[in-house]
């Protein structure tokens, strides 16, 4: 019984390991194509990826940021007003949409709807041996079909996040302004005093590396999909699982890096002012 028990957990990581090393080098397959260039062909394919990426997540990331915004308010609100601070909300509210919770929410959605199709998407031509066809006819699959949408998940993950940080700060507005009675004023004033160039510069960096995991992650399980539907749909369950893991992972180890530039550079400031 324990040498069975050794055997398997010996399995089991083995089969971690060479799953592991194979999605190193299909990434490293992906970046030495970005790195030769890209044909016109490719890029010809990217429009209606990122039609497909960027405007239809909208409006799934719109109703995350503005809610996460209005939640805050609400939560912060009272703690705040305890020490006769409520109308400073705005700073809190403003500095941790933009560093931590737009990026991470948008990624996290771009995972679960873009991620998911694209596991989806790629899984299907590879247990219908589309793959095995282009490889056939002399063209990479990894060139024409996993660079395309890399490119895309890279440049507009930024843009849906700058978009849904926007919506969560006029979310919490909203509330704070028109549901808790703090004045206008003070609430902009105290955000902007918050919300820092290296704030939106640390969640703008940190999204286009959640992008690009989420990208290779679902491409990978695509491509590396069990056969028939329950192969696809175990595929796209641990695409969304691996991103999310990947995002949390990206996202501690940037607020560390962040915060010790940041204080090495400017030293310790608080968001209030003053």
């Amino acid at each position: 019984m324990p040498s069975a028990v050794v055997e398997h957990v010996g399995k089991s990581v083995l089969s971690a390991l060479e799953a592991f090393g194979a999605f190193w080098r299909f990434a490293g397959s992906v970046f030495l194509w970005l790195y030769t260039g890209l044909g016109k062909k490719t890029l010809r394919l990217m429009p209606p990826l990122m039609f497909e990426i960027g405007v239809k997540s909208i409006p799934v990331v719109a109703v995350t940021g503005a809610f996460i915004g209005m939640v805050l308010a609400v939560e912060m609100y009272n703690q705040f007003r305890s020490i006769g601070q409520e109308n400073r909300l705005g700073a809190i509210i403003g500095v941790s949409v933009v560093k931590q919770i737009g990026p991470v929410l948008a990624a996290v959605m771009l995972a679960g709807r873009v991620g998911g199709a694209l596991t989806a998407e790629l899984g299907t031509m590879n247990v219908t041996e589309q793959l095995d066809a282009l490889r056939v006819m002399g063209a990479d699959p990894v060139r024409h079909l996993v660079v395309p949408r890399f490119l895309a998940c890279v440049m507009l993950t930024p843009i849906l996040t700058i978009f849904s940080d926007i919506l969560g700060i006029v979310g919490g507005w909203v509330v704070a302004v028109y549901g808790l009675g703090i004045p206008h004023g003070p609430y902009w004033e105290h955000a902007e005093n918050g919300i820092g160039n290296w704030a939106v510069l640390e969640g703008v960096i940190k999204s286009i590396f959640f992008g690009g995991a989420i990208a290779l992650i679902s491409c990978f399980k695509g491509f590396t999909c069990g056969a028939g539907a329950s192969g696809v749909g175990r595929a796209c369950t641990e695409s969304f699982v691996y991103s999310f893991i990947a995002i949390i992972v990206f996202n501690f180890f940037f607020a560390r890096i962040a915060s010790e530039w940041y204080v090495a550079l400017y030293g310790i400031r608080s968001i209030f002012g003053g």
